[in-house]
């Protein structure tokens, strides 16, 4: 069988959004670029592009062609850091390069594709036997924009 890829349509800028994206992430490349030698409703031979790439371990496929669906909520690429380095890191590339911050961990890069930084331990939390602590950490989780490892933590302990 395949791997499975997810496809990112845009309608312009992909070459560009898919350079930001490996810069991004350890471990990514772009693997492949062509254009679509037919034509098709999005324009004549040459004018639709495709890129292949990976982010981390990944697959992706970026789509230039024109106007369709702009990217919503429906999908996004969850990046799992380990400290707070990394979410800040993330965080602060995709916000200085034209993004808008949301709540949660959730950021919209310029080109409109919906990101969450998240931190790794946030799953264990939310999923630990003990309930009153996972509602702790939930409910921090949710008052924030950008993460905080250490904020998540005291909440989690009953520590704030």
């Amino acid at each position: 069988m395949k791997n499975v890829v997810s496809n990112l349509w845009f309608e312009k800028e992909a070459r560009e959004a898919v350079e930001f994206y490996v810069s991004l992430v350890p471990n990514s490349a772009i693997t492949r670029i062509a254009t679509l030698p037919a034509e098709s409703p999005s324009g004549p031979p040459d004018s639709v592009k495709i890129i292949e790439f990976t982010l981390g371990k990944q697959e992706f496929l970026a789509l230039e062609a024109g106007p369709l669906d702009p990217f919503n909520h429906s999908f996004s690429i969850m990046i799992q850091c380990d400290t707070q380095e990394e979410i800040d890191r993330l965080w602060n590339a995709i916000l200085d390069n034209g993004g808008e911050p949301e709540q949660c961990g959730w950021i919209r890069d310029r080109w409109g594709l919906c990101w969450q930084i998240a931190p790794r331990v946030m799953g264990d939390m939310i999923a630990h036997s003990d309930r009153v602590r996972a509602k702790r950490a939930a409910e921090a989780m949710l008052g924030m924009i950008k993460p905080d490892i250490a904020e998540l933590e005291r909440a989690f302990h009953g520590q704030v």
